[in-house]
């Protein structure tokens, strides 16, 4: 197996990391909480916000057909999904206070979505073909180019479902409030 089919299946469990270290670590935390905490909690919700929009296009952990999604968040990149994900995971570590890991955490998570992609992309053009092919020489992998406002479909058939899929998100919250009063209490 190669290192691009490892970080692909085992995505799911290298992006927490950082997320793990940076609830369990109190070291040189910036105690800014008028500043951190909206600016964690922001990056955390749009990534979220993120997840759902890309949620009801591509429609998995739904159970409804598969087909090639190049609507909504998919008009504009190509891997929203993950940058919803990196998005939440840099939310996250904000909020821990633990500024100076913000840089380390994004390059760790791009690193290994890049490497996932990259095996990704192999196995899509192996089962679209050539619409996939056309995809890729039109919509970039990460950053936008263009902005195509007539595909945006924030809101569609699937908007209450995908709501429902992603709202678990919201308990990663959780620990990092903790992780704050057991701080607090302790200071």
């Amino acid at each position: 197996m190669s290192i691009t089919q490892y970080a692909y299946r085992l995505r799911g469990f290298l992006i927490p990391i950082p997320v793990i270290f940076s609830l369990f670590c109190f070291s040189f935390e910036t105690e800014m909480d008028d500043v951190i905490w909206p600016l964690g909690v922001s990056i955390f919700l749009f990534g979220i916000f993120l997840r759902i929009w890309t949620q009801q296009h591509l429609h998995y952990r739904l159970k409804v057909k598969k087909y090639l999604t190049t609507t909504g968040p998919y008009s504009f990149i190509r891997n929203p999904i993950y940058l919803g994900n990196i998005l939440i995971c840099l939310g996250l570590v904000v909020i821990s206070e633990l500024l100076w890991f913000v840089p380390i955490s994004f390059f760790y998570c791009l690193g290994i979505y890049f490497l996932a992609v990259r095996y990704e992309e192999n196995h899509l053009l192996k089962k679209f073909g050539e619409s996939y092919l056309r995809y890729m020489e039109n919509v970039p992998r990460w950053f936008p180019v263009r902005l195509n406002f007539k595909n945006l479909g924030l809101i569609n058939d699937y908007f209450y479902q995908s709501i429902f899929i992603e709202f678990p998100c919201l308990f990663l919250l959780l620990p990092f409030i903790i992780k704050e009063v057991i701080d607090k209490s302790i200071h």
